[in-house]
């Protein structure tokens, strides 16, 4: 990583510590532009965006905090470090009350500046990914409710209404592609609380990378870590913090994120101040961690913990009565109003079907299907659904019917993974939604199992 290029505005009437302070901040790699009066300051600050104004307080036409005060109308003002040589403790409380970041009086040290100036520009960086993360959350809030049918989905939906304003842990379980996280941002949405949802897939973060992104970290904690990083708890605070795979922490980090939900605390990496913040948690599991528990892969005390309300999502096998209502859904998303239509043979198929990457994948059978489609009606062949015969005949033709039940559950576990891994030509992504387990899981099957990949 590099040291970040702040853009920094200078207004100081001083001609000479003027220079002093540009050829500084240059030579520390910013961009700088100097001014000696609060109008020209004003002026160049309303031209062009800068990051950072190190703005004097007494100069000719605007002192610094008449421009301060009027920068506070700009749609994005840079942070403002105020400087004086006649510093009295009213000035420093009417500079922070107007928004600056700081206050500094003469004589100061070149390193004050220096280390001022990086902070405050990591403050406004900090503001813009905020302004982001709210943005591409209200997007994603858009999105319309969970479609549905099915009885015991209705009732999974009550019960998400019923608990969504509590503060307490939610653990929502289910085969990968049923949906999880479209009730995380339900259990949000109804909560109330006024801070963003930020969500995690713990199994496609390394678990190098993992503590940093969860709980941040300060500089220099670790070689590249040039600044202070805020991780997604504080990103998460007055909000909800959504960890989807849970099931993949590795034991030491489940032993932090226990201590963390239990207290309410943590520290940044690398960091020896207490950070407390007020997030809610919800976690999602493809995995039983209950057997995990058992297994010793999972700690029981963080089950506890994270499971105070337990919401656990069907499959789309045993949601038939939804199948063409999604499947309707679908189409018109990618299709448009004139989208082609289902025959009935094709709909006869969807619903015969057994959807191992549940809703994920008739989401991707419809798109295709759409893209493909040539005369406005998408037949049975039009779907790809991996066989002309519904799964559940094709498993009972792989297996031998009654000879399947003189196999072991690993027996089992390791013929079916590796039938899939066949059927999809060993792309382990497509095998991994089709299976309902992460990637890393999949890998460790693979391993645990000895499958050797063909040439």
């Amino acid at each position: 990583m590099t040291s970040p290029r702040i853009k920094v505005l200078i207004a100081e009437d001083e001609a000479n510590l003027a220079q002093l302070l540009d050829q500084f901040l240059v030579s520390r790699g910013h961009t700088v532009t100097t001014t000696h009066d609060g109008r020209t300051a004003l002026d160049a600050l309303r031209a062009e965006a800068f990051d950072v104004a190190l703005l004097d307080i007494v100069m000719p036409e605007l002192d610094g905090l008449e421009v301060l005060r009027q920068l506070r109308t700009e749609a994005s003002p840079p942070e403002v470090i105020i400087i004086t040589g006649n510093g009295t403790i009213e000035t420093a409380i009417s500079a922070i009350r107007l928004g600056a970041y700081d206050y500094l009086s003469k004589p100061y040290r070149m390193a004050e500046i220096d280390v001022l100036v990086r902070r405050a520009w990591e403050k406004k960086q900090l503001t813009k990914e905020n302004a982001l993360l709210h943005d591409r959350l209200a997007r994603k809030d858009g999105v319309p409710e969970i479609i549905t049918q099915h009885a015991p989905m209705r009732a999974v939906l009550t019960l998400v209404e019923r608990v969504a304003k509590s503060d307490s842990p939610v653990l929502i379980s289910g085969d990968s592609g049923t949906g999880k996280e479209l009730v995380a941002r339900a259990l949000h949405r109804l909560s109330g609380r006024g801070g963003p949802l930020v969500d995690i897939n713990c199994a496609a973060i390394a678990e190098s990378m993992l503590e940093s992104e969860l709980f941040g970290h300060e500089q220099g904690a670790f070689p590249g870590a040039d600044s202070q990083k805020l991780g997604l708890f504080e990103l998460a605070a007055g909000g909800t913090l959504f960890m989807d795979g849970i099931s993949e922490l590795e034991p030491r980090m489940q032993g932090k994120l226990l201590r963390a939900l239990e207290t309410g605390t943590f520290f940044r990496v690398g960091g020896t101040q207490k950070v407390e913040v007020n997030v809610r948690i919800v976690t999602a599991s493809n995995r039983d961690l209950g057997r995990a528990v058992n297994e010793g892969t999972f700690r029981g005390d963080l089950l506890y913990r994270i499971n105070t309300i337990s919401v656990t999502l069907p499959p789309l096998r045993e949601r038939a009565v939804d199948i063409p209502l999604l499947a309707e859904y679908f189409l018109k998303h990618f299709g448009g109003v004139s989208h082609p239509r289902l025959s009935p043979e094709a709909l006869e198929a969807l619903q015969q079907y057994e959807w191992p990457g549940n809703i994920r994948e008739l989401r991707n059978v419809i798109e295709r299907a759409v893209l493909l489609s040539n005369d406005g009606t998408i037949t049975a062949r039009d779907l790809p659904l991996g066989s002309s015969a519904p799964a559940r005949e094709a498993t009972s033709a792989a297996t031998g019917g009654d000879a399947a039940a003189q196999l072991s559950l690993a027996d089992l576990e390791r013929q079916h993974i590796e039938n899939v891994l066949t059927r999809v030509h060993w792309h382990q992504g497509r095998a991994a939604t089709m299976l309902g387990i992460s990637t890393k899981t999949l890998y460790r099957k693979i391993r645990e199992y000895g499958f050797q990949r063909p040439k």
